[in-house]
């Protein structure tokens, strides 16, 4: 009998792996492709924040150049198609604080959102000359992200205000196309509420993340002239820090999440979450983040989406800057945020890359 039972018992093991491995999962991890570095930024530049791209695929950066005195004029970055470095450019008449930039969609001038400076310029790429393209009248805007309509308008985000300013294809002094509540931030840090935004392809609706309360809304448009109606919350909890945001011919919503180091796909019905790309891997020995650092802006480029990593510590950039940016009452303030020791690790700033993928996910279509 002993030797009968010593003989089966291992029989017991084997069927329940069996069962195991026969059972369907419910669902399977994220599968979050892989990040590649596809340029490197040249020495002595860091915080690439805004990037758009050409008709012939070469890259454009711009900086927050938190590193740099005061009286330093904002810098542009150019890459070719393949991400190499072609020139670096110095912004004449800008502050070295520098949030966006796209290029107009009917006359071609490439347009720059100065943070620091509350302007739009319109920037000559090769030499960096300027000249002011749009204004605002309030008191302290925190003029961020940017995007255009059909016919040529411009739209750009407050970040402070919670307003949505617009202004004519010819520029000039913008007027508020929407205020609202929703689009202010109400958290800190960063003191950084409205940020990137984009419409849906029909042009029904635009879509902004809040970074700080990691909200997107939507504002529903409608018309040939896109009247906006009420902001509604579209979804809550995005990510870490919702920031740049642009929509694919789907009409899914990309969204780069700068605390949680990842890109976030939504699909527009619902909002619900069918992507999550990308992750963070520490810094190498060169000191260039591994993967995404604070995905900041992000851009499709072919089959690829490039991310700028701003790589920033908002506890000592924000202590540097409070009195520039008139955010004194921050000074006694913990602003320490998760990526800020390992973003004051870091030597070399990049710009990365990841496939425009987004991989299957088990049960997905039962929730569609």
């Amino acid at each position: 009998m002993r030797m009968i039972k010593a003989q089966r018992m291992p029989i017991l093991p084997m069927l329940i792996l069996l069962v195991l491995l026969a059972t369907p999962l419910a669902a399977r991890a994220w599968e979050r492709g892989k990040v590649e570095t596809f340029a490197t930024l040249p020495a002595g530049e860091a915080h690439p924040e805004g990037i758009t791209v050409d008709r012939e695929g070469n890259v454009y950066v711009v900086t927050v150049a938190a590193n740099k005195p005061r009286t330093s004029e904002g810098t542009l970055l150019v890459f070719n198609p393949q991400g190499k470095h072609l020139r670096t450019v110095r912004i004449k008449g800008s502050s070295r604080l520098l949030l966006d930039l796209g290029f107009h969609p009917r006359t071609g001038q490439l347009l720059v959102v100065d943070y620091l400076g509350a302007k739009v310029l319109s920037v000559d790429p090769g030499t960096g000359a300027s000249s002011v393209f749009m204004t605002v009248t309030s008191k302290n805007p925190g003029l961020d992200g940017m995007t255009f309509d059909p016919a040529g308008n411009v739209y750009v985000t407050d970040a402070h205000q919670g307003i949505i300013w617009k202004v004519g294809p010819d520029g000039g002094e913008a007027s508020a196309w929407v205020t609202s509540a929703l689009l202010k931030p109400t958290r800190i840090p960063p003191t950084i509420g409205a940020n990137g935004l984009a419409f849906n392809n029909r042009k029904t609706a635009l879509f902004v993340a809040n970074t700080a309360n990691d909200t997107v809304v939507k504002i529903p448009v409608t018309g040939s002239t896109l009247e906006p109606g009420t902001p509604e919350v579209f979804v809550n909890r995005i990510g870490g820090g919702p920031d740049g945001l642009i929509i694919d011919e789907h009409d899914n919503l990309w969204i780069a999440c700068n605390q949680s180091n990842e890109i976030l796909v939504l699909e527009p019905a619902q909002g619900q979450v069918i992507a999550k790309l990308g992750d963070f891997g520490g810094i190498d020995r060169k000191g260039a983040p591994i993967g995404f650092l604070w995905s900041n802006s992000l851009v499709f480029h072919g089959g690829d989406v490039l991310v700028t990593n701003l790589s920033l510590d908002v506890e000592t950039s924000l202590a540097q800057l409070s009195d520039e940016l008139g955010l004194a009452h921050l000074k006694d303030k913990n602003l320490r945020t998760i990526d800020g020791p390992w973003a004051q690790r870091v030597k070399l700033h990049t710009v990365s890359k990841i496939k425009k993928r987004i991989p299957a996910l088990a049960g997905a279509e039962l929730d569609r």
